[in-house]
């Protein structure tokens, strides 16, 4: 089997010769109608590449991987049929010595759609190419829809914890930009949840603190109510809780919050409208933007009754950031924006418990006052009583109760004289 290359130097010479008449001696085994029906075959099966080259490019507009793969796998089996026939024509059709004319026009048809096959296999490589590259851009969309999902769910979460439901959520926005909330003592509830969770997590740094600057919490937690028989050494934190709780509720039941106020007669619509106003805004921003305000106010107030002078100085080794705060500011600071978040818990429960009519009213809980689960809630709750062992009584309030129309919110309430199960 000679080459092209040899072919082609073979025919230019054979051109540069005169050429006389002469019989041709016909090539083994050739027979013209055998040769017809190859390549009548030959050129069907070209029609077929055709067809499924262009069923390939239909397939990518729109774009369907399904149709893809299945005109990809047809081109593919044309290609296969097309190299079989090349190959069966070449075991049965050797290269004669001398070619005619004829040959020579068959022969460059075979050479012209060898080239056309090559460019379809460049097409179908290119094809190829653009799928995967097709794949990958739906592995990376599948990616960013979970990463989406995962967001979605954090942000229903938080809004549960915020105490606002999705339902709320999607009810809308009112006048001046604020959800449409309806005054329910469902809606009560979830604020005194929030308030105490943001007591509990304002307690953990505060804590921290009190460790880094070498305190003595043991002694701590008893000057704050001495003489309390906690069940675990790690039941004192309920100590430093009850510390904050008892200086941020001062004042709860007035409707100036113990504070001097600029305007001193306000609607039950009005307290509701400023609860909607700061219920969605960064605290920090609130105060930014309005130092000298209520809600500002009553923030600097707080802090200085919370945090003492002596643990202030204990924790930065100067007053600097109380006295920041005493001349009317609000420092950046990472624990004045962690008190924030508690300060804006707090002023948002009474901004809505005086929304009601009748108000909303606050009770307390004395030590020493016997357990009753009508009116309390112990915040140990696998706590036991024996038979015969007196009842519990407290020992320290952690979070107030509420009445709210004929209802009642419990108090959460560390008890004494009772056992934990391990």
């Amino acid at each position: 089997m000679q080459h092209s290359g040899a072919k082609d130097t073979q025919l230019r010479e054979s051109s540069n010769q005169k050429v006389h008449p002469q019989p041709m001696e016909e090539a083994p085994n050739q027979n013209p109608e055998a040769m017809e029906a190859l390549v009548s075959r030959i050129f069907t099966n070209i029609s077929s590449l055709k067809s499924a080259y262009i069923q390939l490019q239909a397939a990518h507009t729109p774009y369907d991987p399904d149709k893809i793969q299945a005109a990809d796998k047809l081109v593919i089996s044309e290609l296969k049929n097309l190299s079989e026939l090349k190959h069966f024509y070449r075991e049965h059709n050797p290269k004669p010595v001398c070619v005619s004319p004829q040959d020579s026009r068959l022969a460059a048809e075979i050479q012209e759609q060898q080239s056309l096959l090559k460019t379809y296999e460049v097409m179908v490589k290119k094809f190829q190419s653009e799928i995967q590259n097709k794949d990958s851009e739906i592995v990376q969309l599948e990616q960013q829809i979970q990463e989406a999902n995962q967001k979605r769910v954090k942000l229903e979460k938080n809004l549960k914890l915020r105490g606002l439901s999705m339902k709320e959520s999607e009810g809308g926005v009112g006048e001046n930009g604020l959800f449409s909330l309806d005054l329910s003592p469902d809606l009560f509830k979830s604020a005194v949840e929030t308030a105490y969770r943001a007591i509990h997590d304002f307690s953990k740094p505060l804590i921290n603190m009190m460790k880094a600057a070498g305190w003595d919490l043991d002694a701590a937690a008893n000057s704050i109510e001495p003489n309390i028989t906690y069940a675990k050494r790690a039941h004192k934190k309920y100590a430093f809780e009850s510390h904050i709780c008892q200086r941020m509720f001062i004042g709860f039941q007035d409707e100036s919050f113990s504070m001097k106020l600029d305007n001193p007669v306000e609607t039950k619509e009005s307290f509701f409208q400023q609860y909607l106003a700061l219920r969605e805004m960064d605290p920090l921003d609130a105060v930014g933007q309005s130092p000298d305000s209520m809600f500002g106010k009553f923030c600097q107030s707080k802090y200085l009754v919370v945090v003492h002078q002596k643990m202030e100085a204990s924790f930065f080794g100067n007053l600097d950031q109380r006295n920041y705060v005493t001349g009317g500011g609000h420092p950046r600071t990472a624990f004045y924006q962690a008190f924030l978040k508690l300060a804006k818990s707090i002023w948002l429960l009474h901004r809505l418990a005086h929304s009601f009519d009748p108000s909303v009213k606050i009770f307390q809980v004395k030590r020493d006052t016997e357990f009753s689960e009508v009116y309390m809630e112990s915040v140990v709750k696998n706590f036991i009583i024996e038979d015969g062992d007196q009842k519990p009584r407290v020992g320290l309030m952690v979070m107030p109760g509420f009445w709210i129309g004929g209802s009642v919110i419990q108090s959460q309430v560390y008890l004494t004289g009772v056992k934990v199960a391990e």
